[in-house]
């Protein structure tokens, strides 16, 4: 003969309360922001917050995350022999922070962070030369190899070291996107090339404007 078994609709009950006060919590937590057509593929859903890392700018001070708070950084990784994808992107940030800094009404609270993924020949030196090239509120940053890993892992921006050659010269292959970090020190959005200084700009404002919502 069959057992009758009751059903447990005590425990279903609450299962249904916690899966409801759970997906409340969520939305909450993360709400789900219309993305405009055009930052679509470049505002992440959802930010991230950064976490703790210790590099030294091209005067020799510690460059850490508390370098990063209340500033949006315009954050790219590349060396200073790279021969091409580097020198463009930063002329590009050049460009298009001076226009920022001409048309902003209040003070300006943009900063560049260029990020050396070549630790054996970038030293603060190097990079104190290189990057007043382009301009000199730039900040250049390296550090040794893990610590430079520790932060490129946050961004996903991968690097290999290419093959040296006989004169012992040698290409680093690295992500070519601007990265931009919110005041609260958490990752918002990825440029992808090509880039363009006008287009930033735009792109930029709007998201200081969806962010102000």
């Amino acid at each position: 003969m069959a057992v009758k078994k009751d059903v447990p609709w005590g425990t279903l009950l609450l299962g249904a309360l916690w899966a409801g006060l759970l997906a409340l919590t969520l939305w909450w937590l993360y709400p789900d922001r219309p993305i405009p057509t055009e930052l679509q593929g470049i505002v992440r859903p959802h930010p991230k917050l950064l976490q703790p890392f210790e590099l030294v700018d091209q005067r020799h001070q510690a460059f850490t995350i508390e370098q990063l708070r209340d500033k949006w950084s315009f954050v790219f990784f590349g060396y200073t022999y790279c021969p091409d994808i580097c020198p463009t992107t930063l002329s590009t940030l050049s460009a298009a922070t001076s226009r920022l800094r001409r048309e902003s009404q209040s003070i300006s609270n943009e900063q560049v962070v260029f990020v050396s993924v070549d630790p054996e020949r970038d030293r603060p030196e190097t990079l104190a030369d290189y990057v007043q090239y382009f301009s000199d509120a730039f900040i250049g940053v390296t550090g040794d190899k893990r610590a430079i890993d520790t932060l490129a892992r946050q961004f996903n921006a991968g690097y290999v070291k290419e093959a040296e050659t006989p004169a012992g010269d040698y290409l680093v292959s690295h992500a070519s996107t601007i990265f931009l970090v919110d005041p609260d020190m958490r990752l918002v959005a990825a440029f992808p090339p090509p880039h363009d200084p006008d287009t930033l700009v735009e792109q930029y404002r709007l998201i200081r404007a969806m962010q102000s919502e």
